[in-house]
């Protein structure tokens, strides 16, 4: 039956491989069933339900992957708009958990909209590819911060707003011995090094006394306290416009990027043939809306998935065994409840140093070009906001372009959400 429907001989691999090429991507992108929870419970939500959210909707993302567009992409909620959700809409804006994730559902509608209409191509198309790198790079230092607070590495400094904090300490001292084992372990090309990673740092906790042993398997948890809490009228709030705009470019530029990338890495998408990337991006969309009913913040195709494709994965056999292998992490729960900041904030602060790789794209020689991506890169995290960050990237490389008299270089898609965060700094200046 996987034989007739996948058809992995045709794209020349075989079941064999595909299963070995799932494994292997569940391996390099598990670590967010822990780090999830971690950052969304910080917003008052069950930690527990997280869990369980974010492995049916991983789960769920990867299994309509499999079956609709059958490409090796694994799916799961996305890192960068997580903390977006938690740090900034919750805990900077002061809207409700429940609000939040009726922005994600208001944004997945919208992004199946653009999917279905061609509109997110032209986006996709419109967008500079140096405003494209600076995003990630910007979403990457956004999660270092928030990595090095929570690990207490870096703390509040009256006199110059951060500073160094007390790395003699056995928190921050877990964070700093988990990224170097994280790191290692990747450079060694080891399958899996960041859920390792986490591993080894939660045990150490639990030897230490940080945190305590809850045990290892049992019944998942409720689902519950999350589970169809989303607020969509208290996200139609006028302050959540531009909420579910971020959301909506952050998921067009990461979900987009990645597919295309993955997909021709896998020789998906030959020149000149059909392809089922419209497919693809169909599925992406519907797993954002499934996973804010289930209670997480935006899900997304994960860059991870390359791992599986380098293993050979060349069907949407891989991202079944990706999904499968999500819904048998359900009963992981206590184990993931032991884990502690400190072996989630290496994680972070990880994938934060792969992100910001993307700054090599810009084109530094091209100051239009340059200055609005570093200010795209460095507003996120000294703002505290993914928003700023891209408001001030989009304004700024329209007005740079237009003042050195190159308007025409500028695509109406980045003149649209320019204007759109004009009108946004404009009402809430009034």
């Amino acid at each position: 039956m996987l034989e007739s429907f996948f058809n992995p001989a045709k794209e020349g691999s075989s079941i064999r491989t595909e299963i070995i090429a799932g494994v292997t991507t569940f391996l390099t992108m598990s670590y967010i069933i822990f780090v999830n929870p971690e950052i969304l419970s910080s917003t008052g939500m069950d930690r527990n339900a997280v869990f369980v959210a974010t492995c049916l909707a991983a789960a769920l993302g990867s299994l309509i992957m499999a079956l609709v567009a059958r490409w090796p992409i694994g799916m799961a909620p996305g890192m960068g708009l997580n903390a977006f959700f938690a740090f900034t809409v919750v805990g900077a804006m002061g809207f409700t958990w429940q609000q939040a994730l009726g922005a994600v559902f208001i944004s997945g509608v919208i992004f199946m909209i653009l999917t279905v209409t061609g509109v997110r191509r032209w986006l996709v198309e419109g967008i500079p590819h140096s405003m494209r790198s600076a995003v990630a790079a910007g979403v990457g230092l956004f999660l270092g911060i928030i990595a090095l607070k929570s690990s207490g590495i870096v703390v509040a400094n009256e006199a110059t707003l951060v500073g160094m904090g007390d790395v003699t300490k056995t928190g921050p001292l877990l964070a700093i011995l988990g990224f170097f084992i994280i790191a290692a372990l990747d450079a060694l090309k080891v399958r899996g090094a960041i859920l390792i990673g986490i591993l080894v740092i939660t045990v150490l906790s639990m030897a230490l006394g940080v945190s305590q042993f809850g045990g290892i398997v049992s019944m998942p948890p409720s689902i519950a306290p999350t589970f169809l809490q989303l607020d969509i009228m208290g996200a139609l709030h006028s302050g959540l416009a531009h909420v579910i705009l971020v959301f909506v470019l952050v998921e067009i530029f990461d979900a987009t990027g990645t597919l295309i990338g993955v997909a021709k890495r896998a020789g998906l998408m030959p020149e000149g043939k059909p392809n089922r990337l419209g497919r693809a991006l169909l599925a992406d969309s519907t797993a954002i809306l499934a996973g804010s009913l289930l209670g997480t913040s935006s899900t997304t195709a994960y860059v991870e998935s390359a791992s599986g494709v380098q293993a050979g994965g060349r069907t949407g056999l891989t991202a079944l065994v990706v999904g499968v292998l999500f819904l048998a992490a359900l009963f992981f729960s206590p184990l993931a409840g032991a884990v502690p900041v400190y072996a989630t904030a290496p994680a972070l602060l990880y994938v934060a140093c792969l992100m910001m790789r993307e700054l090599v794209d810009v084109e530094w020689a091209d100051i239009t070009e340059a200055a609005p991506a570093a200010l795209t890169a460095l507003m996120m995290p000294f703002t505290y906001s993914i928003a700023n960050g891209l408001a001030f990237g989009f304004i700024s490389y329209a007005v740079l372009k237009t003042l050195t008299g190159r308007i025409r270089e500028v695509h109406l898609a980045t003149w649209l959400v320019a204007i759109l965060f004009v009108i946004r700094f404009a009402m809430v200046g009034s």
